[in-house]
């Protein structure tokens, strides 16, 4: 049997479009032969030296409510090792984003119960000077450089004809196709970022999803 083709999978628990691209992604998993390896990257860190240039609904969310997910997340991760990513990810999704309770302390600390993770990692939510600050953005670098500074999350990055990483940002899409529709959005994201030129590709939408719950 082939190993499974590995999938790097960059994300902050924050970002709705990243969530629906996760839930997409476990949706291939079910029916190509990949296994997803999931990171933490950041929109705090990706928005910290421009917030004056956000419009400012959004400076309070990037100043203070995208750090506490990410902080907990990434301190369950250096605690208790990359494998309770994916599960953590999941709860917290769920409850940021399909249950509305948004990105508050109480959603991650029933995340973090949800998973069994101990519950004193929420005090990592607040905590100024992060212990795992370096690792954070060690993290987010190694995401971001692959596609560039102009995007945010999700990225992903797979394993190119010759070896070398394809990475790419998205695919944006809600809701998250399932079973062959799923898997035939991934053959064609694959063939569109393995040619050299490709750029970029858009298309009109008329509604997306309600964030007002952020």
């Amino acid at each position: 049997m082939s190993e499974k083709t590995p999938v790097d999978f960059w994300f902050d628990p924050l970002c709705p479009w990243a969530w629906m691209t996760s839930r997409w992604v476990l949706e291939v998993e079910k029916v190509r032969d990949i296994e997803v390896r999931w990171h933490v990257m950041s929109l705090a860190v990706l928005n910290e030296n421009k917030l004056d240039e956000l419009p400012e609904e959004y400076r309070e969310m990037l100043a203070v409510k995208a750090w506490q997910p990410v902080r907990v997340v990434t301190a369950a991760w250096q605690l208790h090792g990359a494998d309770v990513l994916g599960p953590l990810y999941t709860a917290l999704g769920t409850r940021i984003h399909n249950n509305g309770e948004g990105p508050t302390v109480e959603a991650i600390a029933g995340a973090l119960k949800d998973v069994g993770l101990p519950a004193s990692l929420i005090e990592y939510a607040e905590q100024s000077d992060f212990e795992f600050d370096a690792q954070l953005r060690a993290s987010h670098k190694e995401g971001i450089e692959k596609v560039g500074q102009d995007v945010g999350t999700p990225v992903i990055a797979v394993p190119g004809p010759d070896g070398e990483q394809i990475a790419f940002f998205g695919p944006v899409v809600t809701p998250a196709p399932k079973g062959e529709e799923a898997a035939r959005l991934w053959d064609g994201t694959l063939a569109v970022a393995s040619v050299p030129g490709f750029y970029e590709i858009k298309r009109t939408r008329t509604k997306g999803p309600d964030f007002s719950n952020l």
